[in-house]
């Protein structure tokens, strides 16, 4: 049966159980919006294409199946590269399409014109066009295929206008799954003995290709062995931080006592984590390429393993498939680590502590609040920023998919994911963290919250600066303050203004009432949170930066 290629488009959309899809409209698809119009699919209309492309990443970060963007030429493809370099750095499938000129004035400058190939591919895994529409069916399969094999990552596919309108009669691409790596049997027993002969091993956690089987997996085994388990940057989901061989995470300022035991360790087990610049702490944690003594690295993309470190073991597989293969390892009958576990997570339950901070709003007491509070299936969202550190260091993660958030240090992400993540699971209470700086970046999309009914509560934390350039800036130049001060709206009146639900926070004691009546309004809201200046991370003060020895 003939059909238009956009028809056929979303014919295919359908077929890989696509259920939402982000967009902002544009008139080189107007041929895909019209197919749209009677198809199963939900489709998303956001405010900027930066926007729609950071909820589909939340949907393909919650679901390990790619998230799916619609974007139009030229300046909203060059927008929606926001979301396409988060997708990447943090190994999200996604999948942006995007509204091409004619092919017939293509290389002339034609109206919003851009070689996307050029323009993507230092940040997808695939970048291709359409020219001829009967392959629609194998390049959309391809598409899925890419995003989520190996290290899963963003694909970006350019739709001449002119072909989505030709009549072509195709057969549609069968369900999409991706592709599981398993370890071999003889690595199983090779690691087996590397863990038995170990004196002080510690695993890390990371990547993505994880689902929640894997999740239970891995704390039996952790159990089993009696390991400390650390999750990497910005990956709290992946081991439940009420479990007490949970070791905290090794981002950012990491707790002191979990690094010097990894330093320490004589078998370092990481599980999807590539090591990245933020948990190596600036690639310092192990030697670069290193004796390949202490690292025992799994990871989905064979072209990883020793690409930077030279481990002791290189284990292709995916994080699932690795775990799942973690249940036939057996431990010794004696460990030779015993008790590290308990004392590595009562470092972290120390460490998460909250303590005083300067002014009347305490963060850390209000992220007491709600870790107390919250159900274990909320989910929290952030972009970037020192503000970020309240919620990586202080809240517990019991839940796989309760976590969005950039690994790449991507501001503007929080208000997007928020978005994102209440349309993928509009059951579920969903939280996001922002800074004044970083909330207005795409603070625009609290109108696409407004205007799908989605009760998603952002707490707009304000110092009046980009504070972490500004913690930097009184480190290496201080009291030289230059271009990171910022003048603020009324925050809460912002949220009012969309027809949502705002208030402002100034204490402490204030907080507990006014997010209760956030999420009894039943409407997006705003907690506009004021803190002090000083305040600049949970350990140390701008004016302690700025007067530190030299």
């Amino acid at each position: 049966m003939s059909r238009t290629a956009a028809q056929v488009l979303v014919d295919q959309l359908v077929k890989q159980k696509v259920q939402d899809i982000f967009c902002v409209p544009g008139e080189s698809y107007l041929a895909v919006l019209d197919a749209l119009h009677d198809a199963s699919v939900r489709v998303t209309i956001c405010r900027q294409e930066g926007g729609a492309a950071m909820m589909a990443d939340t949907v393909g970060r919650l679901t390990g199946r790619p998230g799916i963007c619609f974007v139009t030429r030229g300046p909203g493809a060059t927008n929606a590269s926001h979301g396409i370099h988060i997708a990447h750095q943090d190994s999200i499938p996604l999948i942006l399409f995007v509204g091409q000129i004619e092919r017939a004035a293509r290389e002339r400058g034609a109206f919003q014109e851009l070689d996307y190939r050029a323009v993507f591919g230092s940040m997808t895994k695939w970048t291709t066009e359409i020219d001829d529409p009967a392959r629609i069916p194998e390049i959309v399969s391809r598409a899925f295929h890419v995003a989520m094999s190996g290290r899963p990552g963003p694909v970006v596919i350019a739709l001449p206008e002119d072909m989505l309108v030709e009549a072509v009669d195709v057969a549609d691409a069968p369900f999409v799954e991706a592709v599981p790596t398993a370890p071999a049997l003889s690595q199983m027993a090779e690691l087996q003995k590397r863990l038995w002969a170990a004196k002080s091993p510690v695993v890390l956690v990371g990547g993505t290709r994880w689902n929640e089987a894997a999740v239970r997996s891995l704390v039996r085994f952790s159990e089993r062995f009696d390991l400390p388990v650390a999750v990497s940057f910005r990956r709290q989901m992946l081991f439940p931080a009420d479990h007490p061989n949970f070791a905290g995470d090794l981002g950012i300022g990491p707790n002191p006592d979990l690094l010097k035991r990894f330093k320490e360790a004589d078998l370092i087990l990481a599980i999807g984590a590539r090591l990245g610049e933020m948990p190596s702490q600036g690639y310092t944690l192990l030697d670069i390429p290193g004796e390949g003594t202490r690292l025992v690295h799994v990871f989905p993309d064979a072209s990883e393993l020793g690409r930077i470190y030279a481990p002791a073991m290189g284990i292709h597989a995916d994080a699932a498939s690795f775990c799942a293969a973690l249940e036939g390892l057996q431990p010794p009958n004696s460990l030779n680590w015993e008790g590290a576990a308990k004392a590595a997570n009562a470092s972290f339950k120390v460490w998460t502590e909250p303590k005083p901070i300067p002014g009347k709003l305490q963060m850390g007491e209000v992220m007491r609040y709600l870790r107390e509070t919250l159900p274990a299936d909320a989910i929290m969202t952030n972009g970037a920023g020192n503000y970020a550190t309240w919620l990586h260091r202080f809240h517990r993660f019991r839940q796989f998919g309760t976590q969005a958030a950039p690994t790449s240090g991507s501001m503007g992400y929080g208000v997007p994911a928020a978005v994102g993540a209440k349309r993928l699971h509009p059951e579920k209470t969903v939280v996001s963290f922002a800074g004044d700086g970083c909330f207005l970046m795409n603070g625009q999309e609290f109108a696409t919250a407004v205007q799908y009914d989605l009760p998603v509560i952002i707490l707009v934390i304000d110092n009046g600066m980009y504070g972490t350039i500004r913690m930097h800036q009184e480190r290496e130049y201080p009291g030289r303050v230059s271009a990171t001060t910022l003048k603020n709206p009324d925050f809460a009146a912002y949220a009012r203004a969309f027809g949502g639900h705002g208030e402002r926070v100034e204490t402490t004691e204030e907080f507990a009432p006014a997010f209760e009546r956030a999420r009894a309004s039943g409407k997006p809201a705003i907690l506009h949170c004021l803190i002090d200046p000083e305040a600049i991370t949970p350990s140390t003060t701008l004016t302690a930066i700025r007067n530190r020895p030299r």
